[in-house]
């Protein structure tokens, strides 16, 4: 039985928040060691079958990075999503109160951090807040050295790169890092190649930023305001530094070729990779049809519909899948506290790229064999880790 055709969650529930009538939702898909991983998510309309399908991407994306020769030991996959606008003045309340009812799961089974609309210095002071010690504390007892462990991932995240947080960096390191694999096996040269980005926040700020340093054009971004655009290529630093907290960009800062378009006017862009990188179910079987691009990358969770990825492969346009392409940042926190790799921007980066490379090579020489998609594969490849998963820490529930 492969993780996409398993059972139902281990674990489904749906919370109302008796001040506001805003709901949130938990679902731990499987546990490993008696342990489960996802992020946090806060946006309006999130809903518990979204969390559910997020969970069981984290429970491949947890099998993918297995390695029995590494400290790190992949946990289950889990997700919790809260039905709000994270802008709602009344939004850091219900976060609160969130996490103060599901304190006991993150108190023993389920580790998480920021996600779609949340930051991480959020989630540490509204956990904080509901008395939790850590909102990765269910993993402590797994830990050789627990004092040492917690001390080298806080000390991960006072570190900055041209002042942009190290945790915030090595997600879009990731997804850089897998737009750069595919290029490079269908000998794509990284100049001139241009790149429309969904979403300036965290994991498509980085993402952007990493690619246009490696020589690729962003000619789009979008954002809730609406799509930015200038076929000579943005200016990626200055859109960056112009953003505020939500990855909003100040129309200050754009230059006098940048032109402003509608906020999905990024999907049709001239442009040969799009990374959806902002909301889940972004692309869906109508706006496909404008997409012409070579390769979608998806930065975010579900940005593509199953049926529109279907459509768009009959087209020859390519998706690489979620479970693989963003996963950097999941993996890049249990390297760090399991001890794989140090508080060191180098070493993570360089960490973060090599296995990126490995797993997106892995996963479209595979595709390539069996005549199947990258998301296909990339399910097969991580039925292929789960005997040796279960093997080793016994029932994978």
């Amino acid at each position: 039985m492969t993780p996409s055709t398993a059972n139902a969650p281990l674990v489904s529930l749906t919370w109302t928040d008796q001040e506001t009538g805003h709901r949130g939702h938990l679902v731990i898909d499987r546990l490993v060691r008696g342990v489960s991983s996802g992020g946090l998510r806060m946006r309006p309309g999130c809903t518990l079958e979204e969390v559910a399908g997020l969970a069981r991407g984290m429970t491949m994306k947890e099998l993918l990075h297995y390695d029995p020769a590494a400290r790190y030991i992949p946990l289950g996959g889990a997700k919790g999503g809260i039905d709000c606008d994270p802008r709602d003045p009344a939004a850091y309340g219900v976060l609160v109160r969130y996490l103060r009812a599901v304190r006991p799961y993150v108190e023993h089974f389920w580790t998480t951090g920021e996600d779609l609309g949340l930051t991480q210095d959020l989630v540490d002071r509204a956990a904080a807040e509901a008395g939790l010690v850590s909102s990765v504390q269910a993993v402590y007892p797994l830990l050789d050295d627990e004092e040492a462990a917690r001390r080298r991932l806080a000390d991960a995240f006072t570190i900055e790169v041209d002042g942009i947080g190290l945790d915030e960096l090595v997600g879009g390191c990731g997804v850089a890092e897998s737009v750069l694999t595919a290029l490079d096996r269908t000998g794509v040269p990284y100049s001139g190649t241009r790149v429309a980005v969904q979403g300036l926040g965290t994991m498509g700020g980085a993402t952007a930023r990493f690619l246009a340093r490696a020589g690729l054009r962003v000619v789009a971004v979008a954002d809730i305001k609406g799509t930015v655009a200038n076929p000579d290529g943005l200016d990626v630093e200055a859109l960056l530094a112009a953003r505020d907290g939500h990855g909003t960009v100040d129309r200050a800062a754009l230059r006098p070729g940048d032109r402003e378009l509608p906020p999905d006017a990024w999907l049709t862009a001239d442009a040969d990779v799009l990374v959806p990188a902002a909301v889940s179910y972004a692309v869906d079987t109508a706006n496909q049809a404008g997409i012409n691009a070579r390769w979608i990358v998806e930065a975010a969770n579900m940005p593509v519909l199953p049926e529109a990825e279907a459509l768009l492969a009959a087209r020859g346009i390519t998706v690489l899948p979620d479970v693989v392409v963003n996963s950097g940042t999941n993996a890049w926190w249990w390297w760090t506290l399991f001890g794989d790799i140090g508080a060191d921007a180098d070493e993570a980066f360089a960490y973060v790229r090599r296995s990126m490379r490995t797993l997106v090579d892995r996963m479209l020489t595979r595709a390539e064999a069996e005549g199947t998609t990258p998301r296909a594969a990339a399910h097969a490849l991580a039925a292929d880790r789960l005997p040796a998963v279960t093997e080793r820490f016994g029932s994978y529930r």
